[in-house]
């Protein structure tokens, strides 16, 4: 992963090395036209800022990349377990917008799929063989649940991928050492089923720092992923107020960024 810019969008590229089906990244929090405390590309729909100016800063997005901006889907996340599948040509995207997911799945060209994260972790998923993309937005409850996980599972049975096949990118999110949790994220990652000691370490009687990336990394691993197929930033968001909003750090005055990526026509 490397920082670019395309026109006035500054992101942080993924290269899936000879796979030149889909364009992909995350973008940082640059180049927008939201005012502080939400400056400047602010995504995120369910914040605080003006609409008019959050939709203003999808279109900048979208038309970067010579799209529309009905051909940016994100779905209404709710950090749940419920995937999006979009298979077949639609004349408007823009009613997705308002169907509960935390991951999208489609093997439509043309159209960029994203979702938006302040300290969650945006995981990206290729399929060159079956043309299949999809997006994953990963807090401490889709992981607790494997929505990763079921992710490759729905695009294995919608689509015919083989995980072996796959590849990720696992983007810019809340690193571990800004990532306290207690005993009801412990317990929850027990019941669904997720190693808990891999993936934390003891702070103090019952709070743990939790490295989310890791969790979804070995996620995408028991799912059938080579190791060597998935990428990891390591970037804090929390720790880079520079380059990255966080709802942790910033609370109500936090935007959004995106892991996005579309199929190429």
């Amino acid at each position: 992963m490397q920082m670019n810019r395309i026109g006035r969008i500054q992101y942080v590229e993924v290269d899936f090395p000879g796979i030149p089906c889909s364009t992909q990244g995350f973008t940082t929090r640059h180049e927008g036209v939201s005012r502080p405390p939400y400056n400047s590309l602010n995504l995120g729909l369910n914040t605080q800022d003006q609409q008019a100016t959050v939709e203003g800063n999808r279109s900048l997005l979208a038309r970067a990349f010579g799209l529309s901006q009905g051909a940016l889907v994100t779905p209404r996340q709710v950090h749940g377990s419920d995937i999006l599948v979009i298979s077949e040509p639609n004349e408007d995207f823009s009613h997705f917008l308002s169907v509960e997911g935390d991951a999208v799945i489609t093997n439509q060209p043309n159209v960029m799929i994203g979702i938006c994260v302040a300290d969650c972790v945006p995981i990206l998923l290729c399929d060159p063989t079956h043309k299949v993309v999809a997006v994953v937005h990963a807090g401490w409850k889709g992981t607790a649940a494997k929505l990763v996980s079921k992710t490759v599972a729905g695009m294995q049975s919608e689509f015919g991928s083989d995980p072996a096949q796959l590849f990720a990118a696992i983007g810019p999110c809340i690193q571990k050492c800004c990532y306290e949790v207690d005993e009801p994220v412990r317990k929850a990652f027990q019941q669904g089923g997720v190693a808990w000691d891999s993936c934390t370490e003891l702070k103090s009687p019952g709070t743990w720092q939790l490295d989310l990336a890791a969790a979804n990394r070995e996620l995408l691993m028991l799912a059938g992923l080579p190791a060597d197929s998935i990428q990891l930033s390591e970037q804090c968001v929390c720790c880079h107020s520079e380059q990255f909003f966080s709802y942790r750090r910033d609370k109500e005055e936090s935007g959004r960024q995106m892991g996005f990526i579309m199929l190429k026509g």
